[in-house]
């Protein structure tokens, strides 16, 4: 429980900017970090909507599944591994069906809590976090023995209360779109997000984001908030 909370927290607080956040075609002429930021955040408010692949590693435990997003704060998150698993955020409601416990989480959640995933949170992530290149605007390998290069971003909060003590940002030159999220905690806890596969504006449906648990699952409400 505590992990679907950090994970949720990574998703709603910086995080999910980088499911699927395409760079502006004009990148080699960028000059510094935040201008190379604000360029995804201007891009990323043309997006209608986008499907990905995506795979997670939270602390110990890894998870692999697909995304979804419709603007302006639709989020799915179906999983084949754990099969069936599901998360589902439709701008009001957080939804998260456990299989493997036979439960339903749910969570109704702010319009100031969950705008990360659009313009406004991006603008948000610029105002609360240093924006920085890891080693400058000079494509790297995406991790040792990878062959595809990255620019990587580095964002720093400034005040204690962000949940995230840095992110770290991986862009693709030649796709336009970030390929991984790295968020870690300050108690060192990292949160890691891989994105392959995009389908950019393919007219998503608003049926995509409604979900009907199992009626024979248990329940529980508030749960971000309960011990």
């Amino acid at each position: 429980m505590i992990m679907l909370k950090k994970l949720f927290m990574c998703m709603v607080t910086g995080v999910a900017l980088g499911i699927a956040l395409p760079v502006h075609a004009a990148a080699q002429a960028i000059q510094t970090a935040s201008e190379f930021f604000k360029s995804v955040s201007d891009y990323y408010a043309t997006i209608q909507d986008y499907t990905a692949d995506v795979d997670i590693t939270a602390d110990k435990s890894h998870m692999q599944g697909k995304v979804s997003f419709k603007r302006p704060e639709m989020l799915r998150m179906d999983f084949s591994d754990p099969a069936e698993q599901t998360i589902l955020f439709n701008g009001d409601t957080l939804i998260i069906y456990l299989p493997g416990s036979s439960a339903i989480l749910e969570q109704n959640i702010s319009h100031s809590g969950a705008v990360s995933a659009t313009p406004t949170g991006l603008s948000l992530m610029q105002r609360y976090y240093n924006i920085a290149y890891e080693t400058g605007q000079t494509p790297v390998p995406l991790e040792e023995g990878n062959s595809e290069l990255v620019v990587n971003l580095i964002l720093r909060r400034r005040v204690a209360s962000e949940a995230f003590s840095h992110i770290k940002v991986s862009v693709s030159p030649e796709t336009k779109l970030i390929r991984r999220i790295i968020a870690t905690t300050p108690a060192n806890v990292s949160f890691t997000f891989y994105f392959a596969n995009y389908n950019l504006n393919t007219n998503l449906s608003d049926q995509r984001f409604l979900y009907d648990p199992p009626s024979s699952a248990n329940t529980y409400n508030n749960f971000l908030f309960s011990e």
